[in-house]
């Protein structure tokens, strides 16, 4: 592996243990510390969301026009900005404003993150983008374990820390992102060449798979929404609510040797991947439908880590495949832009949903909806078949 994709494993793994120390309590912190309902929490959450769509499809057309570098860099002095904002005032309704600041600020970063690291390491394919998921992953398991014991002894610090996870993420890509070479990619963008992309069918193919991301995101936002507060109604600490994301984060580096045989036997099967991981989930909130106890949220946590683990990689994986030169960065963005507008709907969605029809209700259409997340994975490649079949009648 390539020491500049080691850089940003090394950025990814700060910028989400720092973020992660907040984004599983904002229901929490929302509901029980704020006073607000879970509908209008999940409202909030969608509008942080909702910036991040508008985040993420920016820090793509930035990849693309000013380099990884510059365009990851404006991100963190704005999440900065923010999180000192927030760290001072965190009450209402400032806690909305600086929510919503992060969550734009917060998408730009990302789709530069994926970008690099698929320019850094093109030959690595599906490796290069695991090692970054990996790295968030880890990020999720530390983060949230020493969240649940910080906001247990005073939740003012949570987002101390989280400012100061930032700050060390800005010196990182300050020292180390410059020397990775983005310009290989900015400078064979389209508009500099002067040339219009007439084949349109790998940007279809793209939005087709962006449906299944968007539903399955609307039912695993609820883990950090809906489902929070349901553990807390059923009695478990805000501790144990955090040990179920340690779960999450451990289990997705140490089960790779687990899923490493179906990977390499689905390695250029991707839609298998994609459709297993999917079917995973859906599993996982069945189990929840039925839970009262930390051992059961703990077995429908594996489940969806598992599901997670084969679904998950692949989304970046077939974008940068699609991506015509110089346009990796935007089709990372789409794609990271479907699972912000997933975690966007889901959290008002499943608000009202307990509110009005209660918990079992929510995951049992959350199973549903999962399950016809599987139809775009099946056809989303329909476009490109269709053009090569059009090319091939015209040159006969």
């Amino acid at each position: 592996m390539p020491k500049s994709v080691w850089f940003l494993i090394i950025g990814m793994l700060v910028n989400t243990t720092g973020n992660s120390f907040l984004w599983p309590l904002n229901a929490i912190y929302m509901h029980d510390y704020l006073g607000k309902t879970l509908a209008m929490a999940g409202f909030i959450l969608m509008l942080n969301s909702a910036a991040g769509v508008l985040g993420n499809l920016l820090g793509g057309f930035l990849f693309d026009r000013i380099g990884g570098y510059k365009s990851i860099m404006l991100g963190i002095l704005l999440t900065v900005a923010s999180l000192v904002g927030l760290t001072i005032w965190h009450g209402w309704p400032h806690y909305v404003w600086f929510l919503t600041v992060l969550g734009f600020s917060g998408g730009i970063v990302f789709p530069g993150m994926f970008a690099l690291a698929g320019a850094a390491w093109p030959e690595g394919g599906r490796k290069a983008f695991n090692a970054i998921y990996l790295a968030q992953n880890v990020g999720v398991a530390v983060g949230p374990a020493l969240a649940g014991i910080v906001a247990d002894y005073q939740f003012d610090y949570v987002f101390v820390v989280n400012l100061a996870m930032y700050i060390i993420f800005f010196f990182i890509a300050l020292i180390t992102f410059r020397g990775i070479d983005s310009e290989s990619i900015a400078l064979k963008n389209v508009v500099s060449e002067s040339k219009r992309i007439t084949n349109k069918a790998p940007f279809y193919a793209l939005l087709i798979l962006s449906t299944s991301s968007v539903l399955c995101w609307l039912a695993y936002s609820q883990w950090s929404a809906t489902i929070s507060s349901y553990t807390q109604d059923l009695g478990l600490g805000l501790k144990q609510y955090s040990l179920l994301w340690t779960i999450n984060g451990l289990l997705i580096v140490v089960g790779q040797p687990l899923i490493a045989p179906l990977v390499r036997r689905w390695e250029h099967q991707i839609k298998r991947q994609l459709v297993f991981g999917i079917t995973l989930i859906a599993a996982s909130f069945g189990i929840i439908a039925f839970a009262e106890d930390f051992k059961m949220f703990a077995a429908a946590m594996v489940v969806l880590t598992f599901g997670e683990m084969f679904y998950t990689p692949a989304l970046p994986t077939i974008a940068n495949q699609l991506a015509p030169k110089g346009r990796e960065g935007f089709y990372q963005g789409i794609i990271n832009s479907a699972a912000t507008a997933g975690r966007m709907i889901g959290p008002l969605f499943g608000g009202i949903m307990v509110d009005q029809f209660g918990m079992i209700a929510l995951v049992s259409i959350l199973v549903i909806i999962v399950l016809i997340g599987i139809f775009p994975c099946l056809v989303y490649d329909r476009p490109l078949l269709l053009s090569d079949r059009h090319r091939n009648n015209s040159e006969n």
